[in-house]
């Protein structure tokens, strides 16, 4: 994109163009606002005006609602909110009517103009007349825009989590907004309420602006940092483009049918084979799509078709299935049915079975979240597995020491050897590709019973942790002096 300082604010109309700008290297404040939001328009006014005293840095704005893949990659979930590059990395960010805030934070990204001289707050006067700067801070004042979330996000009380739990489970079908469904606050909660009105469901909503300690507490308690939030029956279904998704693909309705929530026009439905009275035909399918199921779901004796990952779950009903076989110790395939709509419609009529998650053992179709948790209480899980004769029950220490010696070289680490979340993984993986070593990696930060347990069983107590052949070399500090040393390679060939 052909983008430039100078006081010129430029509109950001899709990711690409973002990510082009971004990765440039030229510092980048991006704004995200929105029309409806008096707090937006004022800052947006301050906004421009620090383009003009910060001429060398690029000045973004994104329509928040209009652009729902940027918004949800920068996890925006209130206006005005900014987003601060430097050398194409996301440095800071900031939320609310803070003027004085956003001009410091812009000129510890861009430097000041005048050399020697600080750039902020005085910088926000040279172009930013008196009366712009006093009326946005009188609105703040006013308004209490300038929200810090920082201290609810460090932790959630036992007090807080009780009341969330209450108010997830007060309907059957509950909807955290921005606003009421008669007067929505934001694009996103508006589209949510559409659906669910033409979905014909009744359904509870709570408004997030009326309380902040919901409004950040929630976002910690469901791991889902936007707004609106849909529940279904206590589990997050998701936000807004994942409830127009399963709206348009008729998803959404199946799963209040398979959960028996009750529909406007009074019918319910209800029962163990809710699930499974579609009227699609088998027949239907091709037989290269019947023998692709097939294999799937023969790819493991459990196989798990889910929406994302098992680390990654993309709705409520997928989180719970997977943390029960979790609990289990069941180990698992999984499918994302998210990213292949063959399969996840096919699925659907090969199994007469309209709504996702689904469960397989050794072939054969157990049902969904509510099925599966019922099992497990009732002990009919554990029997079942032992009738297919299905392992499960394995010890941690078993599963760590299958994980030691799943590679000669083993590393466990922060992220992964392309994407490495801490400066000392990211070393340790150099050293190792620079040595021309092949490893295998686990990333720590995606399962907290691996990484909790790994330094007991290592005695020791940071990562990342380098094995071979099963045994522990040590982490970084040590990986570096044998690197050093001429060591690394030769210890590790043997």
């Amino acid at each position: 994109m052909a983008a430039g300082g100078g006081g010129a604010v430029i509109e950001i109309k899709s990711k690409a163009e973002l990510d082009s700008a971004i990765g440039g290297g030229t510092p980048v404040i991006l704004h995200f606002w929105a029309s409806w939001c008096d707090a937006s328009k004022h800052m947006d006014q301050v906004f421009s005006h620090l383009s003009t005293d910060f001429p060398l840095a690029h000045f973004l704005r994104v329509e928040a609602e209009e652009q729902p893949e940027i918004s949800e990659t920068y996890s925006v979930s209130a206006v005005p909110y900014f987003v601060f590059f430097k050398g194409g990395k996301a440095v800071d960010t900031l939320e609310g009517a803070d003027p004085s805030s956003l001009a410091n934070k812009v000129a510890k990204v861009a430097g000041s103009i005048i050399p020697g001289e600080p750039a902020a707050p005085a910088s926000l006067g040279m172009a930013a007349g008196p009366a712009v700067l006093e009326s946005v801070k009188a609105f703040a004042k006013e308004t209490h825009a300038s929200e810090n979330g920082s201290q609810l996000l460090s932790g959630t009380s036992d007090g807080l989590k009780k009341r969330l739990q209450e108010l997830v489970n007060s309907h059957p079908v509950m909807l955290f907004m921005k606003g009421n469904p008669e007067s929505p606050q934001c694009g996103f909660s508006k589209k949510v309420v559409d659906i669910l009105r033409k979905e014909k469901v009744e359904f509870g909503s709570f408004d997030i602006l009326s309380d902040n300690k919901v409004r950040e507490g929630l976002k910690k308690f469901a791991n889902w940092p936007t707004f609106p939030q849909l529940y279904c029956k206590g589990e997050l279904i998701g936000g807004c483009d994942i409830a127009i998704a399963m709206h348009e693909s008729g998803e959404l309705g199946d799963v209040f049918r398979d959960h028996g929530i009750q529909i406007l026009d009074n019918k319910v439905l209800t029962g163990p084979d809710v699930g499974k009275g579609g009227t699609m035909d088998p027949s239907g399918l091709s037989a290269a799509t019947t023998s692709r199921l097939q294999t799937l779901i023969g790819s493991g004796p459990v196989v798990l078709f889910m929406k994302g990952k098992p680390d990654e779950p993309r709705c409520g009903f997928s989180r719970k299935v997977a943390d029960i076989l979790r609990q289990e110790k069941i180990k698992f395939e999984s499918f994302d049915i998210l990213t292949d709509d063959e399969v996840r419609q096919g699925l659907k009529i090969y199994s007469n079975w309209s709504s996702y998650p689904q469960l397989y053992i050794k072939g054969e179709l157990i049902g969904g979240s509510d099925i599966l948790l019922e099992m497990q209480q009732s002990g009919e899980l554990k029997k079942l597995l032992a009738e297919k004769g299905v392992p499960f029950g394995e010890s941690l220490e078993d599963r760590l020491k299958q994980l030691v010696n799943s590679s000669p070289v083993m590393l466990f680490m922060k992220g992964t050897p392309d994407a490495p979340k801490c400066g000392f993984s990211s070393k340790v993986v150099n050293s190792l590709k620079e040595e021309g070593v092949d490893f295998g990696s686990f990333d720590i930060l995606s399962d907290e019973e691996v990484r909790q347990g790994l330094k007991s069983f290592s005695n020791w107590p940071t990562f990342p942790q380098l094995y071979h052949k099963g045994e522990l070399i040590g982490g970084c500090d040590i990986v570096m002096e044998m690197r050093k040393n001429g060591e690394l390679k030769d210890t590790l060939s043997d």
